[in-house]
């Protein structure tokens, strides 16, 4: 995508057309992004070097996977599929799943994205620097040169692509890992779906997709209540089936690629670690939860304190979900990437987690493909764990000041992120105005 902003556009929802702002405020939105940029070194434009090394590397996309064939698992027979919001322009991960005589084989299938970005490049010194991709409502800065984002990585409905598949025997009874199989392949997507899209092929027995789908989330939601059973705090209690589904697939694999790379391979890498907030804090944010109206915290549930949220939400009034979530966000510290996994993740519950399926977005995702594939651990590690946390941050931050910015001049920052933003000549046919 452009980084033009009368090209700052970022999809449209099913049935709805964009945000048509005229061309006055689109000037007043450029101005407030790059002031933002600046105070926070967000990278907005590609060094031509970088630019002209992704067109190289990517100008022969079929010839590659023709190439690598040979090396590589061809899943292209394998039913696949990607599931992702309406307005998503990089599509990182996509499934596949069937039922076993003693559980479910499931594969995930992530953008093989270092068969072209490999250290020693300048594409890897930029990706280095940005840390990850920054999504604010009708604007991305990529982490990767679009080229490589949204075409030639992209695991696009539809053709061939390259991937790192993460293949799980799991277990009916126990779900867990009875296997876990970590290679290079070749897939072939066979839809793009949204989120909506999958809770009507879920409802519709006769759509596309249906029996996988279905099957895909018998798994999930078995896989969601034992996280909760374990004591993995769960925020939002009515996620659709659509987010299940793919929250818990992702998580599933990226505990089987942290497994492998602490256990088996015993290499430090960029662990996602989240602290616990004291007692005296999370007793501060329960009490502030027991003292709101209609809302009640289970006695018995007191001294586990991430399974008294997930007690008190399922049973909570609609109208208190916020401030329920609220009061357990303001004691959450935040969680960090560090080269050492111990500690944990306070939030999962899981003793040990890292990032895997996001590469064209994540600069730890990233790297942990190129470490389980070579084996070979990036020099200053720990630095760069430093490193994409604070830029982590500044996204976040960045995202959140613009959407108060968005606010602030009349525009709604869900209605642009659902439908995307066109800047429209004539002011008479802007839905908003200076």
């Amino acid at each position: 995508m452009s980084d033009s902003d009368d090209q700052a556009y970022a999809g449209t929802a099913e049935g709805q057309g964009p945000v048509r702002v005229d061309e006055e405020l689109a000037r007043h939105l450029e101005n407030k992004r790059e002031e933002l940029f600046e105070e926070f070194e967000i990278r907005d434009e590609f060094p031509p070097a970088v630019l002209s090394e992704a067109e190289a590397r990517a100008s022969d996309p079929e010839g590659d996977i023709e190439d690598e064939l040979e090396e590589r698992r061809d899943l292209r027979d394998l039913t696949t599929w990607t599931t992702d919001p309406a307005d998503a322009q990089d599509f990182d991960d996509a499934i596949s799943v069937e039922k076993t005589d003693d559980g479910y084989r499931l594969w995930v299938h992530i953008a093989d994205v270092t068969h072209y970005v490999t250290p020693e490049t300048a594409m890897w010194e930029e990706a280095l620097e940005r840390g990850n991709t920054v999504y604010l409502p009708g604007y991305t800065i990529h982490m990767l040169p679009p080229i490589l984002a949204e075409t030639v990585c992209s695991l696009v409905p539809n053709e061939d692509r390259l991937a790192h598949t993460v293949e799980m025997h799991i277990d009916d009874e126990t779900l867990s890992h009875e296997s876990i199989d970590i290679y290079k392949s070749v897939i072939h997507s066979d839809a793009r779906q949204t989120y909506n899209d999958c809770e009507d092929r879920l409802e519709d027995p006769d759509a596309p997709l249906h029996e996988e789908n279905h099957l895909a989330y018998e798994l999930a939601e078995k896989l969601h209540e034992q996280r909760k059973e374990d004591g993995s705090l769960v925020l939002n209690p009515k996620r659709d089936r659509a987010h299940t589904i793919i929250e818990e697939c992702m998580l599933k694999a990226n505990k089987a690629v942290t497994h492998t790379l602490q256990w088996d391979m015993g290499v430090e890498a960029m662990f996602r670690v989240h602290p616990q907030p004291t007692p005296q804090e999370w007793n501060e944010a329960l009490q502030e939860i027991q003292d709101l109206d209609g809302v009640s915290v289970p006695a018995d549930s007191w001294d586990d304190p991430r399974k008294a949220v997930n007690a008190t939400l399922e049973d909570a009034p609609g109208r208190q979900l916020d401030k329920i979530q609220w009061a357990v966000m303001k004691v959450m510290p935040r969680a960090k990437y560090m080269s050492d996994p111990f500690g944990g993740h306070h939030a999962l519950n899981f003793e040990i987690y890292g990032h895997f399926t996001s590469p064209i977005r994540r600069l730890s995702d990233l790297v942990n493909h190129w470490i389980v594939y070579t084996d070979e651990v990036p020099e200053g590690i720990a630095d760069l764990c430093d490193h994409a946390s604070e830029k982590q941050q500044d996204g976040e931050t960045c995202e959140r000041i613009y959407k108060d910015f968005l606010e602030e001049v009349g525009l709604d920052a869900h209605a642009i992120n659902d439908r995307g933003l066109e800047v429209v000549e004539d002011p008479d046919e802007a839905d908003h105005t200076v």
